[in-house]
């Protein structure tokens, strides 16, 4: 018999086809317009030969081998899940009782799954902060930069984070949309917590038919879909903060900055104008003086400056942009040439970032929350910036600078991670190896023998979420997702819920954790809190059995008419509306950054060159290697799947050249190529893009880590994971956000035999004691 079962991921809702307890098929959610390729993974991954299918623990650590041993090239060995929930706990005790509870690290970062109660983060967290606390982590990968510079220059991470001006105000109002970075389409393929409907590229295309012209400024023309008409300005990678400057300057010049809004709206002007004309340090920040950083025409700047000057205009930056040495920079940047023409607040335009970056941003919406999963606070109330995780385990004792405070870095003895994979979204992968050493205990929760599984000590087998019941649901959408269980646990897997209520249970806190609900109970709460939520706001939700047996809730759409615009009342009257920051307006000098005494950072936005750009590549790293979301995979969600498989060359990560970059080096599309720097190596296979800038290479991160020998740091990835060679520093020490985009490479035909990858296929197993 066949069963169709309503399920929800990042990369959408979609219905689960089920015969004889297997996940056969998918079938596209009704709704969404533009469902894409990713759902047709699932039956793939679910039953992957890549799933754990029982608890494990590493031989080394059962046989004293832990802090100084790299992890990754052990065997593990089967054990029963009574046996690893006894060990566990007491581990957890004895780390506690003789190293504090800050040796505890769980910022445990990554996308989990869409199910707001199966959160493994969320639980994870829960279950650790009622025992007693931990350290963590704050802000996130994608965007780590912006959470902590936004709010000391516009008092709020809304503009990133939040409810936008949405699409429908752009088209009726703008008629200029400046996209650093562009609006790569691929990205509008997922959405965290999941969406009913794919309708990041629906919007861009009916902005562009009302007339607003889209200008495309990134090194690769692909960056915007060709329907979309838009001009292609290339431009050499990070150095936007140039390129926004010499606009600037052009404003002056003419007499083109709203000397009102600057005068009413903004603190600072006349030292980030001083530095503009170049009074402040001798260098006049002029478009001749930007083309040589940024290989734009003066006259290209001269002309998009003045042609912002002159018509309704949006800007936007997305968020890899400040992902990257000195990432502050372009977006504070790309504020102050907002204020500069007097646009923020102004229906449809102003400033915005990451409407390029994920489904959903700029949807237009109304304003209700999402249903979200029982957090707690953190007893502890340690943490480090996420991206700073190799240089807490490298550094006890010592002290990290950010944002304004100095952290005292803890001593890791134990690392436990739910949900996500730092072997794929980390920087300088061999760096990380070396400090994952120094742990005497890694646990993961995890559904498939990835890297970071492969490096743990302790590994839980984890459902996926077509193994349990859940509620899906993001704020950036108007559907909310019962989410059906579709097929039982495979193998010995089980809830991490669970499994945390049982380690509870042995540490003697299993009520307060599960606080005596079930799943079933849990779900009707957290959905009730969110009915009774939403009532206030204008929306009368159904009751839980009503939207369980539908499958979905939607939202209704806003009405024509009321589209949104952010920062209307703070533009229509800054004295009664101000801004959250300490002078209520925006800030283009910043009192609090610069008694920070940041040299990385000052008190407004400059051009500051990084240490791995165009502008400073030598002859033996030539290229700068960008890395992106990749379109066949959720970052490393769904690799073991056919759509990954798919795009792969020979079973490797495309990496994209120039074509007249690869003749130099006499390498032809589809050619093996080994990428390296002095950080690390991996195979790619050479796909050709003549739009491409020459000198600019690019790679999608998410292909499964997979070192030609287990648990060496130094080996060649052969699958193709170019983390191992990105740069593991601090944008700054205000933003301390990682610096992945800042990175030179060489590229060379691979010569030797090709080795097979093997990273999908379980890691050695052996019975305890074995030689």
């Amino acid at each position: 018999m066949t069963e169709i079962k309503p399920q929800a991921s990042h990369w959408g809702y979609f219905d689960a086809v089920v015969e004889k307890g297997r996940v056969v098929g998918v079938r596209p959610f009704g709704p969404d317009p533009f469902p894409g390729s990713l759902i047709e993974a699932v039956p793939d991954v679910v039953h992957a030969p890549s799933r754990i299918d029982r608890p494990y623990i590493r031989q080394g650590w059962l046989e004293g081998r832990r802090r100084g041993h790299l992890r990754g090239g052990d065997p593990f060995v089967p054990v029963s899940w009574d046996r690893v929930t006894r060990l566990l706990a007491e581990e957890v005790r004895q780390t506690r009782a003789l190293h504090g509870d800050t040796a505890i690290y769980a910022g445990s970062y990554g996308w989990a799954s869409a199910g707001r109660y199966h959160h493994a983060k969320t639980q994870l967290q829960r279950f650790l902060g009622q025992g007693g606390g931990f350290t963590s982590s704050v802000n996130a990968y994608s965007y780590a930069t912006a959470q902590a510079l936004l709010p000391h220059i516009l008092g709020t991470n809304e503009v990133v984070l939040g409810r936008m001006t949405d699409w429908q105000a752009i088209a009726r109002h703008a008629k200029l949309m400046l996209c650093f970075g562009g609006l790569a389409a691929k990205n509008g393929l997922v959405l965290s917590g999941g969406m009913g409907r794919h309708d990041y590229l629906p919007l861009m295309r009916q902005a562009a038919a009302a007339g607003v012209r889209l200008v495309n400024i990134s090194p690769f023309r692909g960056d915007t879909e060709p329907e979309l008409g838009a001009e292609w300005v290339p431009i050499r990678p990070g150095s936007d903060a140039a390129m926004m400057l010499a606009m600037a300057h052009v404003l002056v010049e003419a007499g083109r900055e709203d000397r009102s809004f600057l005068a009413t709206h903004c603190t600072g002007w006349e030292r980030l104008r001083a530095y503009i004309l170049g009074e402040a340090d001798g260098t006049p920040k002029t478009p001749a003086w930007a083309e040589g950083i940024t290989g734009v025409p003066a006259a290209t700047i001269r002309r998009l400056a003045l042609e912002c000057a002159e018509k309704p205009t949006m800007l936007t930056a997305a968020w890899s942009l400040q992902r990257a040495e000195y990432g502050e920079q372009p977006y504070w940047m790309l504020i102050a040439l907002a204020a500069m023409l007097g646009t923020i607040g102004k229906p449809g335009q102003g400033v915005g970032f990451g409407y390029g970056s994920t489904n959903g941003m700029g949807a237009p919406r109304r304003d209700l929350p999402a249903v979200s999963g029982p957090g707690i606070r953190n007893p502890v109330g340690l943490y480090i910036p996420v991206a700073r995780v190799t240089e807490m385990l490298e550094r006890p004792g010592g002290v990290l600078q950010y944002n304004g405070r100095d952290i005292v870095l803890p001593d890791i003895r134990m690392i436990w991670w739910a949900g996500g994979n730092p072997f794929h979204h980390h920087q300088d992968l061999p760096r990380l190896q070396r400090a994952w050493a120094r742990a005497e205990t890694v646990v993961v929760q995890e559904p498939w023998w990835t890297a970071v599984a492969r490096h743990a000590d302790i590994v839980l087998p984890a459902t996926t979420t077509l193994e349990r019941n859940d509620i899906a649901s993001s704020s950036r959408d108007r559907f909310i997702r019962a989410m059906h269980q579709a097929v039982p646990p495979q193998g010995q897997a089980r809830n991490d819920v669970d499994m945390l209520a049982d380690l509870a249970e042995e540490l003697g806190y299993r009520d307060r954790f599960t606080e005596q609900r079930d799943e079933g109970a849990w779900l009707r709460h957290l959905y009730e809190r969110w009915r009774q939520a939403c009532a206030p706001l204008g929306f009368e939700a159904p009751d839980f059995d009503g939207f369980w047996k539908a499958g979905h809730i939607e939202v209704p759409p806003i009405e024509p008419g009321e589209e949104y615009t952010q920062f209307a009342e703070f533009a229509a009257d800054p004295e009664e509306h101000p801004l959250d920051t300490p002078s209520g307006k925006v800030e283009l000098f910043s009192e609090t950054i610069a008694s920070f005494r940041y040299d990385d950072c000052p008190g407004h936005p400059v051009w500051i060159e990084p240490r791995e750009w165009l502008g400073g590549a030598t002859q033996d790293h030539p290229l700068h290697l960008l890395t992106f979301q990749p379109v066949t995979r959720l970052h490393g969600q769904l690799d073991p799947g056919r759509v990954a498989a798919a795009g792969k060359i020979q079973g490797r990560e495309p990496i994209l050249m120039n074509p007249e970059d690869a003749a130099a080096r006499g390498l032809a599309e589809g050619d093996i190529v080994r990428v390296f720097n002095a950080r690390g190596a991996c195979l790619g296979g050479l796909r050709l893009k003549p739009d491409m800038l020459r000198g600019v290479a690019a790679m999608a991160t998410g292909a499964w880590y997979d070192p030609a020998t287990a648990g060496d740091p130094d080996a060649l990835c052969i699958h193709g994971n170019p983390n191992v060679l990105t740069a593991d520093i601090g944008t700054s020490r205000l933003g301390q956000g990682p610096s992945a985009q800042s990175c030179l490479v060489q590229v060379e035909r691979w010569e030797g035999p090709l080795p097979p990858v093997t990273v999908h296929a379980p890691p050695p197993v052996v019975a305890e004691g074995a030689a």
